[in-house]
Parts: C-alpha cells; sequence; structure tokens
C-alpha cells in the first residue's frame, strides 16, 4: 500500500489530478479446489481483488479533489462463467469480485462523479497463453470461442478508451464483456 500511496502522491504532484485510472491485477494457476492450499487460494485473492480495491480507494481520494473520474477495473469472463476444463474457482472467485466491487464502488460513488466501469476479457493471446507448452490448450480456447481466435491484447485498447472518455458518462456500474462471443454459448 506504501508503494500506491507514493504512485497516487505522484501523479499529484506532477500532474494536479487524476482524471482516468486503470486497474488490472491478475495471476492464475489451475488447480482443483479440492487439492489448493489455503495461501494459494488467500494470494490470488490478495492480489486480483483486494489489490483492486486498494487501487480504487487510493485513486478516488485523488480524484474526488477535483471533482471526479473514471475508474477502470480489468475482471474478466471468468467472472460471469465457470471456464470448460479449467479448475480455478479461486480465479474465478476474484474476478466475480472485481466486478461486484466496481458495481458496489459506482453506486456508492456516483454521486461524487466518479464512474466505475469493468472490461471482462475472454481469452486473450497474452505471453501467459501463448507459451508453447500452451499449444492445444490456445487450440481449445480458439475453438470454444464463436469468433475462433483469441483477442490481441490491443483489442482491450477501444473498451478502455469509450470507458475512460466522455462517450460513456452515463455508464458506471458497467461490465463491458470483450469475449469474442464466448459468453453467449
Amino acid at each position: 500500500i506504501a508503494h500506491l500511496r507514493a504512485a497516487i502522491a505522484e501523479v499529484k504532484t506532477r500532474f494536479g489530478r487524476l482524471d482516468v485510472a486503470l486497474n488490472a491485477a491478475g495471476i492464475a494457476n489451475a488447480n482443483p479446489a479440492l487439492e489448493m492450499e489455503p495461501d494459494q487460494w488467500q494470494r490470488v485473492i490478495d492480489i486480483n481483488l483486494t489489490g483492486v480495491w486498494n487501487s480504487c480507494k487510493a485513486e478516488a481520494e485523488l480524484m474526488l479533489e477535483s471533482g471526479g473520474g473514471s475508474i477502470i477495473n480489468i475482471a474478466s469472463m471468468s467472472g460471469v462463467i465457470v471456464n470448460r476444463g479449467l479448475e480455478q474457482a479461486h480465479y474465478n472467485c476474484s474476478k466475480a469480485g472485481v466486478i461486484h466491487l466496481s458495481k458496489s464502488l459506482a453506486m456508492e460513488w456516483a454521486e461524487k462523479n466518479i464512474r466505475v466501469n469493468t472490461i471482462s476479457p475472454g481469452y486473450t493471446a497474452t505471453p501467459m497463453n501463448t507459451r508453447p507448452e500452451m499449444v492445444h490448450q490456445t487450440k481449445s480456447f480458439e475453438s470454444q470461442t464463436p469468433m475462433q481466435r483469441m483477442a490481441k491484447v490491443e483489442e482491450m485498447a477501444g473498451p478502455a478508451i469509450f470507458l475512460a472518455a466522455d462517450a460513456s458518462s452515463f455508464c458506471t456500474g458497467v461490465d463491458l464483456l470483450v469475449d469474442g462471443g464466448f459468453v453467449c454459448w
């Protein structure tokens, strides 16, 4: 938290205000729930959910000083569905928590002119998902997605720009699924 507070202080010193913040925190490692140790569960929750909460709170405190802003949190389609073949209850719960945290903060902070929304990506071609040992899993991800491919990382920029911009000024508490149609099935 000290590093987070220092970063927010640096933003205030350099720019005098904070209008838009994007929080992306996430680790995942598949592990059946019955085999999961409590420390593995807690580490995923601490990083994926509590880290986002700490960031939102610090960002909102600075946003309040200048009349509001937009906070965008990266969740996952795994916060809305349970992925076939992936035993990752801890990850799914953490991302569902990010979605619900964002909706809760959106309602608490609406009168303060702070909008809080989430982007829930589907399977995305990140370095974690494109390692050579993941080739069979990647093919499965692609075949299960109606668009028959994984998203490119760059395809998350447009939704983030939309949620940061005045074009979305009446959007708060929104979970924007960017998943190639995956959750439609």
